[in-house]
């Protein structure tokens, strides 16, 4: 059977996969990293969050430790994986504090900020739990 086109790719050219029902994730909720003209962030790496992170995240003035109710946000704790958005990943990895990156549900939009080859050296296994 052949594989559509328009199905949403990662970054190593496969169908892009899940990256987190628990916390529901992806700019439309879906659990994807999926983005769209709306999503002017690209929310498209799917990370394993870190407490190192989530401290860089919340000093560059986007906090995902707090929970905020008006959203249904649960805030974020280290070990939960996120659809971060592809600038900040770069960010994090320019100064030492990127997160792992699950490749596989990582959309292949990220590669207009970043490298391939940046994004296989901080690949979690494949398979690896939360």
């Amino acid at each position: 059977m052949p594989i559509q086109k328009d199905l949403p790719r990662n970054v190593l050219g496969g169908p892009l996969q899940s990256c987190s029902t628990n916390p529901m994730t992806g700019f439309f909720r879906t659990g994807c990293c999926e983005t769209g003209p709306d999503d002017n962030g690209r929310h498209v790496v799917c990370a394993q969050m870190t407490a190192e992170f989530l401290e860089f995240s919340a000093a560059q003035g986007n906090d995902l430790s707090t929970p905020v109710r008006a959203y249904s946000f649960p805030g974020l704790k280290p070990g939960d994986r996120w659809c971060l958005c592809g600038q900040r990943w770069r960010d994090a990895f320019r100064v030492g504090m990127a997160p792992p990156v699950v490749l596989q549900a990582t959309h292949e939009a990220v590669l207009k900020f970043v490298r391939l080859e940046d994004l296989l050296a901080h690949a979690l296994p494949e398979g690896a739990e939360a």
